[in-house]
């Protein structure tokens, strides 16, 4: 019997305090939930300001032997504290080593690589789901394609073969802790020339690259018409900042599952920029400042400045700012008998914020109290899909997210 149930590490930072914030208001009675940082001081202050008794946890995230205590003594450890290639190996380590379920907010290709080559056995021998990217990195992204992939299962329709994710709307912003996790791995690839060619593959975190279909080239930044994508959509297409992300966890997914989803599936993410006369340059604009921005990042001169401007570690909106927030992200896809389908994925709240703390707060609750419902696994370094699957689906669903799938091909129009 474990002490805790879930332990959130990092609760006095600015994501990890409003998940620790979510999960007071939101865990069901019985769950048995600890707040773990640094500060035992600003730990107990944010236990009075929560109006909780939990216990705290101190634990340095050098220290090893608290963090390995501190795996040892809860079924789940959630933790928001990055850049996680900087301060989350030793955590991700001590769960797997500890048979401890985990998640985190990551969206670092060479710390998931690094994890998956440290834990995925380590995990599977104790049972630990280790679980990355369980925020907007990259839940959206995998459930949708999770519950595309259902319906057309269910439908006997065939398998996925093109798949683009398109962010229809969005309002917010993204986290001070995203932009430092996006220098750092700047930093990294900048000095190491095998590392930057694992972070540009498409296949960098998939188990076996050798055993992946050969699909052709699959762009991470690309700019195309909606009528590409599918005949009903209009306007134009930008890249999208976090594809080059979202799209190896959700191969990794499509690998992890004995590629359900399809040999022939290929899978791209872009943004909606509109249907005007000046969308075309609107989307070719984008793509040329997502590659700015990452120059900018590289270079001191440039990054000197960006740095003074973009926001720093532990920043956020406003609490109306992130209340105001909000995104649609809808999922179109091919199946191997011409059968057209597309899925929603929508939630209220800032992306990076209210919603990000919303998706890992029940991503805990369901490692935590829905063993039963979980996908059959021996553990593992796992993806939310694989991990959680339709426990998570279901609990984001009553917490007000909205996520369905339906046939584009069906004249009725029935979902």
């Amino acid at each position: 019997m474990r002490d805790h149930d879930i332990v959130v590490y990092g609760a006095t930072g600015f994501v990890g305090a409003l998940v620790a914030e979510y999960l007071a208001g939101h865990s069901p009675d019985g769950v048995r939930i600890a707040l773990a940082g640094r500060s035992g001081e600003r730990l107990a202050s944010l236990r009075q300001r929560l109006g909780v008794d939990w216990p705290v946890i101190v634990a340095d995230a050098s220290d090893a032997d608290a963090l390995a205590a501190m795996a040892g003594s809860a079924r789940v450890v959630v933790t928001t504290v990055g850049p996680y290639a900087k301060y989350g190996r030793a955590l991700a380590h001590a769960c797997a080593a500890a048979g401890t379920d985990y998640a985190d907010l990551t969206g670092e290709v060479l710390f998931v690589r690094q994890s998956i080559d440290e834990n995925h056995e380590l995990a599977r021998s104790t049972g630990a789901r280790i679980v990355h990217s369980c925020g907007f990195d990259s839940i959206p992204s995998d459930l949708g394609v999770h519950v595309l992939h259902q319906r057309v299962a269910a439908d006997g329709a065939g398998e996925l073969t093109d798949t683009t994710l398109v962010v229809t709307s969005l309002r917010g912003g993204f986290s001070g802790g995203t932009i430092d996790s996006m220098r750092h791995q700047l930093d990294v690839v900048r000095r190491d020339r095998d590392l930057k060619r694992i972070a540009a593959s498409p296949y960098s975190l998939s188990p076996d690259r050798a055993a992946e279909p050969d699909v052709g080239r699959q762009e991470d930044h690309v700019s195309l018409r909606g009528a590409e994508v599918d005949p009903t959509l209009r306007g134009n297409l930008a890249p999208f900042v976090m594809a080059s992300y979202n799209t190896r966890i959700v191969r990794r997914t499509n690998a992890l599952r004995q590629y359900a989803y399809g040999r022939r599936f290929r899978y791209r993410e872009v943004m909606s920029v509109g249907t005007s006369p000046l969308s075309p340059l609107i989307a070719a604009g984008t793509k040329a400042g997502l590659a700015a921005l990452v120059v900018g990042l590289s270079l001191p001169p440039t990054r000197f400045v960006l740095d003074r401007i973009l926001p720093k570690p532990g920043e956020g909106p406003s609490e109306q700012a992130r209340r105001e927030g909000h995104f649609t992200i809808d999922l179109y896809t091919r199946t191997t008998t011409g059968a057209r389908y597309t899925a929603r994925f929508r939630a209220k709240g800032d992306p990076g914020y209210a919603a990000t703390a919303l998706m890992l707060g029940e991503a805990a609750l369901a490692l935590a109290a829905d063993r039963d419902s979980l996908p059959p696994s021996e553990g593992g370094v796992l993806t939310p899909a694989t991990a959680m699957g339709d426990a998570l689906v279901d609990r984001l669903r009553t917490a007000g997210v909205e996520i369905t799938a339906r046939n584009l091909s069906d004249p009725a129009g029935k979902n």
